[in-house]
């Protein structure tokens, strides 16, 4: 930890990071957000990450990036979106955190070359992402991850069930 760390028991910074992470996904369900409602879900979105930094393993940053990426989508910020959901695959890649973490960051990564109108671009992370599914155990994990996945076209994002 740097000098330029506040003192935070982990205990704490685990449950910001989750709160906010959950947060964050409120704000993503919301139809209607207004513009601070939408600096608000970046800015959670982040604050999130870094908690994760300083308590959590790879698996928490991998996700961390998703869910920036996945916000900034959101507010059609393309260049910002594709930063993180590329970051979230190097997670990925560098350790080996499986099918189900590679597809999302593929999805990712389809969503946020959708939004900039890279639609070959966008293909390509589709197919990836639908090849992770492919390998992906859990029957409601997988689900989940094809439902995303088939939601990248048309940039819609579907409810958890």
């Amino acid at each position: 930890m740097d000098d330029a760390t506040p003192s935070v028991e982990p205990a704490v910074h685990r449950q910001l990071a989750a709160d906010l992470f959950n947060s964050t996904w409120e704000l993503m369900d919301k139809s209607d957000r207004t513009p601070i409602e939408n600096e608000r879900m970046i800015h959670m979105a982040h604050a999130s990450r870094y908690h994760w930094d300083r308590v959590g393993k790879p698996v928490h940053f991998a996700r961390g990036e998703w869910l920036i990426s996945r916000a900034y989508t959101l507010v059609n910020r393309g260049e910002s979106a594709l930063y993180h959901a590329f970051a979230s695959l190097r997670w990925c890649a560098e350790y080996d955190l499986g099918a189900f973490d590679v597809g999302f960051a593929h999805e990712a990564i389809a969503r946020a070359y959708a939004v900039q109108g890279a639609i070959a671009r966008r293909d390509a992370h589709v197919e990836l992402a639908i090849q992770a599914a492919q390998s992906v155990d859990a029957e409601l994990d997988r689900t989940w991850l094809v439902k995303n996945i088939q939601g990248v076209p048309s940039l819609l994002v579907p409810e958890w069930e």
